[in-house]
């Protein structure tokens, strides 16, 4: 079968072959050649040990194998329909509480997902909630990081599903709720989201 582009971003390309997916950085020809294979290597290397450590605790593509020098990570392909384009074809409110649920089992071991929005969210055939992409993810117990995590999917939410973005968000927050940190985390997302609405003013 012939290898299929499935994804391609600033940081790289996702290319599907087989039952597989390959995520490929990409050169970046501004950077000193041997400052960009340092950076390649090091976020393959951050990204991979987060696949590994969250595909333990919820529903992410489980690791295949990692090659830091080339900066390719071969994980497995979820076969579903990704979130930013079918939430509203979904049960959304049952779907949103599976991403809550999730997600605070991931705060809860300190790992930021750092770009959560439902482009990095998949719905497989049996319903399942898939977290992807965790290129900008990294490990932190600090309360400020879980609630910007939070922010950024209500901002996912209201800009590409305004019809249905308080149901999905309140479903979320019911429950994340089940989170350890959640008041202390849900106070910090308040100071978010006033700080968010400052500057918009200015």
């Amino acid at each position: 079968m012939k290898d299929l582009v499935i994804g391609k971003g600033a940081e790289a390309i996702i290319t599907k072959k087989d039952n597989l997916v390959v995520k490929d950085r990409i050169e970046k020809s501004y950077r000193y050649p041997d400052l960009d294979k340092k950076l390649r290597k090091l976020r393959t290397r951050a990204e991979a040990k987060i696949l590994e450590k969250t595909s333990k605790l919820i529903n992410t593509p489980k690791i295949i194998s990692s090659d830091e020098l080339k900066g390719e990570i071969e994980m497995e392909y979820i076969d579903g329909k990704k979130l930013a384009d079918h939430l509203e074809e979904t049960d959304y409110k049952k779907v949103s509480e599976k991403i809550g649920e999730q997600l605070a089992k991931l705060h809860d071991n300190n790992i930021i997902h750092g770009d959560l929005t439902t482009s990095n969210l998949i719905l497989n055939k049996k319903n399942e909630v898939y977290f992807i992409d965790f290129g900008l993810g990294f490990h932190s117990s600090r309360i400020e990081d879980k609630a910007v995590d939070l922010h950024l999917i209500k901002q996912a939410l209201e800009a590409k599903h305004p019809s249905i973005h308080e149901e999905c968000y309140n479903a979320i927050i019911k429950s994340y709720k089940k989170s350890k940190n959640q008041k202390a985390t849900l106070a910090q997302l308040e100071k978010v989201e006033k700080r968010g609405r400052y500057k918009a003013q200015y």
